[in-house]
C-alpha cells in the first residue's frame, strides 16, 4: 500500500516555469520518495539531482551560463532532493532561472535553517514554499476501514505518523525507529548546522518541553533547570524549530488587560519523536498524560490540514491571570475560532471572560468522537 499524499497534488498544481518549488519538513516523511514518484510520473525530458552528491557539485561549480546549457539541454524539469547541500545552490537557482525561462524547477530541504542560510536572498520572490508533514489524518483516512480508526488513533498518540511507522506493525522495531530518527537525524542537523558540541543540553531542553505540552513554556525557568542562559535557550528553541522538531503557539490578547501576552507553549511536529525524547511508549490505559497527547495531536493535525489546504491562520492560545483558559485560538478571515481539546467528549462551559471579550467568536469542543470533521 502506497499511500498517497497530499503534497504531490499541490506539486503539480504550484510547477511553473521561472518559480523554484521548494517543499520543506522534517527528515523521513517521505520527501525523497515524493521527488522520485513524481520524477517517475513526469511525461517529457527532466534531471534528477541528488544534492549529497559530490559529482553533482563538481558538476554545478564553474557557474555559467553556457555551462548549465550543457547540462540542462532540452529537459523541461530539474530536480534536486537535499538542495542546500549544494555549496552556493541560492544562485546557481537564480541563474538558472533567469537564463532558462522555460525550464522548472524542484527542490528540497530538511530545515528552514538550510533555506534561509542557502536560498535566502538570491530567490527573494523567485520561489514557492510547500511544507510536507508526517502522514495526516486525512491521508490516512482513505485507507483505514471505519472499525480501525478507533485503535489506529490510539497507537498515533504513542507512536505518532512518520510514514515507516505507519507502515510497521511491529511495536519495538517503532521504539527503535523513533530513537534512530531522533538521535542520528534530528539532533544531527542542529549539531552540524550550527556547531553545537553540548548536545546534552538540546536533548534536557527537548525532555523539559516534553514533559510541558499544553502548559506555557518560561525561558527563566528552562534556563535555571539547565544551567544556560536564557539567550542560548531562546537560541536552542528557536534551531529545534527551525529543524521542525517543534513549534511554538503564542498567547492571544487584544483588548482584555488580564489575559497573559508575552508566554508561548512548544509542542512536537510528531507524538512518536515526543514520547521517543521521553523514552515512554506505554498504552493509553497506562499514562497520566493523555490530555497532552490529544492536545499535541490535534494541534500538530490541524498545522497540516490549514497548511495543505492554504488556510491562512493566526494561531494562540488563550489564558488569564485568574487562570481562565482555552487550549488554540485561530484567527482567520477576521474571525476568532476557539477550541477546547479533550480526549473523551465531555461538556465544557466556555470562560466567562472569553465570552464577554469575544462574543463574536465561536467555540467547540475536539475530543476522540468528533475530531474526524474538524481535520477533513
Amino acid at each position: 500500500m502506497i499511500i498517497e499524499r497530499t503534497v504531490e497534488n499541490l506539486l503539480l498544481h504550484k510547477l511553473q516555469s521561472g518559480k523554484v518549488i521548494v517543499i520543506l519538513g522534517p527528515r523521513r516523511v517521505g520527501k525523497t520518495f515524493l521527488i522520485n514518484k513524481v520524477v517517475s510520473q513526469t511525461p517529457g525530458k527532466n534531471i534528477f539531482w541528488n544534492g549529497e552528491d559530490l559529482s553533482v557539485h563538481d558538476l554545478l561549480r564553474r557557474r555559467s551560463v553556457q555551462n548549465y546549457q550543457n547540462i540542462i539541454g532540452d529537459s523541461e524539469i530539474i530536480f534536486i532532493d537535499e538542495a542546500q547541500k549544494i555549496p552556493e545552490i541560492g544562485y546557481i537557482l537564480k541563474l538558472i532561472i533567469d537564463s532558462f525561462p522555460n525550464i522548472k524547477l524542484v527542490v528540497t530541504g530538511s530545515s528552514a535553517f538550510d533555506i534561509k542560510n542557502t536560498f535566502g536572498e538570491p530567490l527573494t520572490g523567485r520561489k514557492r514554499d510547500l511544507f510536507m508533514f508526517p502522514l495526516a489524518e486525512k491521508e490516512l483516512m482513505k485507507y483505514e476501514k471505519i472499525e480501525q480508526r478507533a485503535d489506529n488513533l490510539k497507537e498515533r498518540l504513542i507512536y505518532g505518523s512518520m510514514p515507516e511507522i505507519i507502515y510497521n506493525n511491529n511495536k519495538n522495531e517503532k521504539q527503535e525507529y523513533l530513537k534512530e530518527l531522533m538521535n542520528s537525524y534530528l539532533l544531527k542537523d542542529i549539531m552540524i548546522y550550527e556547531n553545537i558540541k553540548n548536545s546534552a543540553k538540546i536533548f534536557d531542553l527537548l525532555r523539559l518541553i516534553a514533559f510541558q505540552i499544553g502548559n506555557e513554556v518560561s525561558l527563566n525557568e528552562l534556563s535555571r533547570k539547565l544551567s544556560i542562559s536564557k539567550n542560548t535557550v531562546e537560541r536552542y528553541l528557536d534551531l529545534l524549530e527551525k529543524v521542525f522538531i517543534i513549534y511554538r503557539i503564542k498567547a492571544f490578547s487584544k483588548n482584555l488587560r488580564k489575559e497573559i501576552v508575552k508566554s508561548s507553549k512548544w509542542y512536537f511536529i510528531d507524538n512518536g519523536i515526543r514520547n521517543a525524547v521521553i523514552s515512554n511508549f506505554s498504552s493509553l490505559s497506562y499514562r497520566d498524560d493523555v490530555g497532552a497527547l490529544w492536545e499535541n495531536y490535534m494541534i500538530s493535525e490541524r498545522i497540516k490540514y490549514q497548511s495543505y489546504n492554504g488556510i491562512f491562520s493566526n494561531n494562540y492560545f488563550w489564558r488569564t491571570y485568574d487562570q481562565q483558559e482555552i487550549d488554540f485560538i485561530e484567527e482567520r478571515e477576521g474571525r476568532l475560532f476557539a477550541c477546547e481539546f479533550k480526549w473523551k467528549q465531555q461538556k465544557v462551559k466556555i470562560p466567562t471572560a472569553w465570552e464577554k471579550a469575544y462574543p463574536e467568536s465561536q467555540f467547540k469542543i475536539i475530543s476522540s468522537e468528533n475530531y474526524f470533521e474538524w481535520l477533513n
